[in-house]
């Protein structure tokens, strides 16, 4: 996908018109995905672990205390059939509990003991790891592109 990437942003380049809003996109996309499949590479090499996992991991970390899996759903920008299957499999390995609400319809997640001390060691190499790739930018990039980037976060 990246090649492809590469090969429509190497047309617009020769094209006389403007795109550098479409070329920024494309560049943007680009590194996610460079970076995704990085960070992807390394969690199944060192943790035996996955991006999804790692993500819904993350969220349940963040959380204040019991997500719904609507809740969770939400919070990861993916739909209640996607979350479910890996929250099962969290379950299974010991590193998420579900527990029914008295509307049997609603299931809270939570880390278990054993998934809080797995996500922190996954989450500080994630760390060192996100630092890594991103060390070519100074700390004004970094506060920089931050900005800028805020700009667009709020975008429909």
């Amino acid at each position: 996908m990246i090649r492809d990437l590469r090969k429509v942003s190497e047309k617009l380049e020769g094209t006389a018109e403007n795109h550098d809003k479409l070329k920024l996109w494309l560049r943007l996309l680009t590194c996610t995905i460079k970076v995704e499949n990085l960070i992807s590479n390394r969690l199944r090499a060192q943790f035996d672990t996955t991006l999804p996992r790692f993500d819904v991991m993350a969220a349940l970390a963040r959380s204040e205390g019991d997500l719904t899996m609507g809740e969770l759903s939400k919070w990861l920008l993916v739909s209640n059939g996607n979350v479910t299957g890996v929250v099962s499999r969290l379950v299974k390995d010991g590193l998420v509990e579900r527990r029914r609400a008295k509307d049997r319809r609603i299931q809270y997640v939570r880390l278990t003991a054993t998934g809080r001390r797995q996500f922190k060691a996954i989450a500080a190499a994630h760390e060192g790891w996100i630092n890594q790739m991103l060390d070519p930018l100074s700390d004004g990039d970094v506060r920089s592109l931050m900005k800028q980037l805020s700009k667009l976060k709020g975008v429909h």
